[in-house]
């Protein structure tokens, strides 16, 4: 019985990804518009076999013209991006989708194994937990924007958490994935130091190795497109869009808010960082001593959302695992409100609601810098859940 019930599980959790590429091949037939970011993703993989320029026009030449939009990603993260340029565009979409859920459940299976609650089913709870964080804002805009997060996160969880543990040939792969990660989008170099704090020293030589031989590749290939990346796209962040608005959920972009776009916001934000990340490296420390891994992860890789000049409300997927973390140590009426809490939060779609609140406004106003201190608080709910979170970590552990 208990066989036959994992086998059904398991039938459920493969239908979640099928029924999104069934949805992308459909929408390839009917012209749906689904997956403005993917369809940016698949144009800067065939920009790599036409030759065109990544980063010197606003657009690319096979971005559908509902998706034109400038290329942000390194140009690693094109050569990478190459197999969706096997499909069209909505297809693509379709099968990043689904690989998106299966790396949303091999993050679920990967946490619960890190924290081993004894009252749960690995096999069920991973099954059902998947369905319902895909009622999570982060989750949903990730797939239906066809954006990595999920996939970027399962790659740095399945390096910090699985090939840290385990011995022989397999370790010695330690730090790879993270440097692939890196490649595509640079803010996973943030768990490079996580690897040196937790004592995998040689993991995080290989993970700069691997992203800089990535880099190294990608130099050879398309010099033109590497000099542009490093010195022109990498140092404006509004290439992804105004940074003040309330989906950046950033110290940055809650700094740009509460200054009206001060020009000095950035170097404030990075200052805070630097104070924040002392805090940051003895939780870390702490938590990997106690034999915790995934909550020190979780320290980084929230460090890491709120350092970084832009993270969009979709970058919040590592609420998934915190969530986890949490609902394994039940029963325990304080986490329960605190789950309850965070939840709300994340499935809520506050940012959304915040930022077209008052359809009163004329067009061109920007809600962002006319907030009410209320407002303000809803308006970075995001950013406020791992402050929080750590400052209560502080305050408990004070003195120990």
């Amino acid at each position: 019985m208990r066989r036959l019930f994992a086998t059904r599980s398991a039938l459920l959790l493969l239908a979640v990804p099928a029924g999104f590429v069934v949805a992308g091949v459909v929408g390839w037939l009917i012209d749906w518009r689904l997956g403005v970011d993917s369809a940016v993703y698949r144009s800067g993989a065939v920009a790599l076999f036409t030759g065109e320029p990544l980063y010197d026009k606003d657009f690319l030449t096979a971005e559908p013209p509902w998706a034109r939009l400038p290329f942000t990603y390194p140009p690693t993260g094109a050569l990478l991006f190459v197999p969706l340029a096997l499909f069209p565009t909505q297809v693509s979409w379709g099968i990043l989708a689904a690989i998106s859920v299966l790396a949303l459940a091999l993050v679920i299976r990967v946490a619960i194994e890190a924290t081993r609650p004894s009252w749960l089913r690995p096999a069920t709870a991973t099954v059902v937990l998947t369905v319902l964080a895909l009622g999570l804002e982060p989750v949903w805009r990730t797939l239906f924007l066809g954006q990595i997060n999920l996939i970027l996160m399962a790659l740095v969880v399945t390096d910090v958490l699985v090939l840290g543990a385990v011995h022989g040939r397999a370790r010695h792969l330690g730090g790879v994935l993270v440097g692939v990660a890196a490649a595509v989008k640079l803010t996973p170099l943030i768990f490079v130091p996580h690897l040196w704090l937790t004592g995998r020293r040689m993991d995080a030589v290989r993970a700069l190795a691997t992203f800089a031989l990535l880099q190294a590749l990608i130099f050879a290939l398309r010099p033109h497109d590497f000099a542009r990346f490093w010195t022109v796209a990498v140092t404006d962040p509004e290439r992804t869009g105004p940074t003040f608005w309330a989906g950046n959920q950033s110290l940055n972009g809650l700094v740009l808010r509460l200054s009206d776009l001060a020009p000095w916001a950035l170097a404030v934000a990075i200052g805070i960082g630097a104070v924040l990340a002392v805090p940051a490296v003895l939780l870390v420390r702490r938590f990997h001593k106690a034999g915790q891994p995934l909550a020190a992860l979780l320290v980084t890789a929230f460090f890491g959302v709120l350092l970084s000049p832009v993270s969009w409300s979709h970058h919040y997927v590592w609420a998934v695992p915190l969530l986890v973390l949490l609902i394994s140590k039940l029963p325990d009426t304080r986490l329960r409100l605190g789950i309850g809490a965070i939840v709300l939060v994340f499935a809520s779609c506050v940012l959304l609601i915040m930022r077209t609140s008052d359809p009163s406004r004329p067009p061109g106003v920007k809600p962002e810098l006319e907030w009410t201190p209320p407002e303000v608080v809803l308006g970075s709910a995001y950013l406020l859940v791992p402050l929080v979170l750590g400052a209560v970590l502080l305050l408990r552990n004070r003195g120990r």
